[in-house]
């Protein structure tokens, strides 16, 4: 019998996988409700017509299957506005799994209201991050929407258990999700995010089976490569001179940075639920677009505006994060971001070599830097050393004042 206040319809994040499929009929068992999934195309990797199939096996109609390609417009409306910040969550983090789940969430929402669903439903646990990240984008996009998270509410609280119920419902269980999977994947185009099992110890170095994108540093090719990448308003356009969508500019990024060892963090991070948690993150074109946007801002951006931008950027990152994409806090510091961007146009050089990309040249029509102000040799008047002196003594004032203060107290 369908529990009180049941769901008519619920829209349901379906990955196709084991614990969402186990989600799907769990709705169908508990709440005698419609389901109908969503399946996105983030670029993880994995053909999505399996999660067609297995969704049709489970009953579900073929309308109600939306699996959508979501590639361009993840990067574009939600990686590339991201890194115009430099967002880094605790110094490191390139935050691949957080900025993925507004999008999801949005489109959730959109099928919901399309289908006339009055709830969604997602496949993440009590103790992570994700169910905020879903259900903070969820509400902020549509305040009546009702969100379940099955982990929260059912009794399946063992592996064993989600198997015995797999079992009872004659959902498929692939061999492999018999035994204990030695550690659990989330990916996307802009990152692979590794956790559980033989990474909780973080005393213990990763094996190096964990790796997905990245070639281990030490099988790297031996000799370097040089890639150039062209930014205009801070969103990269071309790689070598050529101009490619933005899906299709990470998806190259991912591929070059991954041959040379590029974009590998092991980081044990704080969850916004509280407990710390370890991760190996694996996001070599987000950190070749990185470098390279840091170094087109270092001729393009003046001091003022870079050193707010870095002010501001840990809470930035924190926002997105902790699940606050569509938050009127976040949106106002992407408008300052995206005002410190139109000049932020022109090309970088780098190298990558052994697990390492840095910028060796750079150069822009917008560029602010002045070889005639530094230059070593003859300056033809650009710049008059003597005027140093005035803004040291000015500069200097108040530390002569406190020093002579403190030496006469003491």
């Amino acid at each position: 019998m369908p529990a009180k206040n049941a769901p008519k319809k619920v829209v349901l994040a379906y990955s196709g996988g084991l614990d969402t499929s186990i989600i799907l009929k769990w709705l169908q068992t508990e709440y005698g409700c419609e389901v109908i999934t969503f399946t996105a195309d983030l670029g993880q990797g994995e053909e999505l017509e399996p999660a067609r199939q297995k969704a049709l096996l489970m009953g579900i109609k073929p309308e109600n299957i939306h699996i959508v390609d979501v590639r361009e417009e993840f990067v574009r409306d939600f990686v590339f506005p991201m890194f115009r910040a430099n967002a880094l969550y605790e110094g490191l983090y390139l935050l691949g799994t957080s900025i993925a789940r507004p999008l999801i969430s949005q489109h959730l929402v959109r099928i919901a209201a399309e289908v006339g669903a009055d709830a969604v439903a997602h496949g993440a646990t009590g103790k992570g991050n994700d169910q905020v990240r879903f259900e903070l984008s969820a509400l902020a996009l549509n305040p009546a929407i009702r969100v379940i998270a099955p982990w929260r509410e059912w009794s399946l609280s063992s592996r064993t258990s989600l198997l015995a119920f797999a079992e009872e419902h004659q959902i498929p269980i692939a061999k492999d999700k018999r035994g204990e999977a030695p550690f659990s994947v989330d990916a996307n185009l802009l990152h692979t995010s590794s956790e559980g099992k033989v990474l909780e110890d973080p005393s213990v170095e990763a094996p190096e089976f964990v790796y997905q994108r990245v070639t281990p540093v030490e099988k790297a090719p031996d000799t370097p490569e040089y890639i150039e990448i062209t930014f205009e308003s801070g969103d990269a356009v071309a790689i070598n001179g050529k101009a490619l969508s933005p899906a299709t500019i990470l998806t190259r990024l991912n591929e070059v940075g991954g041959k040379h060892g590029v974009g590998l963090l092991d980081l044990v991070e704080n969850r916004f639920v509280g407990m710390k948690s370890r991760g190996l993150y694996e996001t070599p074109g987000g950190t070749i677009l990185l470098e390279a946007h840091r170094g087109i801002e270092q001729i393009t951006l003046d001091a003022g505006s870079g050193h707010l931008k870095d002010s501001i950027m840990p809470r930035y990152a924190e926002l997105i994060y902790n699940g606050f994409w569509f938050s009127p806090e976040r949106e106002m510091l992407q408008a300052l971001i995206d005002k410190s961007q139109e000049h932020v146009t022109g090309t970088v050089r780098l190298k990558l070599y052994k697990g390492s990309v840095r910028t060796v040249a750079r150069w822009s029509d917008h560029s602010l830097y002045s070889e005639k102000h530094v230059t070593f040799e003859e300056d033809a008047g650009a710049y008059d050393q003597k005027d140093a002196a005035g803004f040291i003594k000015l500069n200097a004032l108040r530390l002569k004042l406190i020093a002579t203060r403190n030496a006469r107290v003491k």
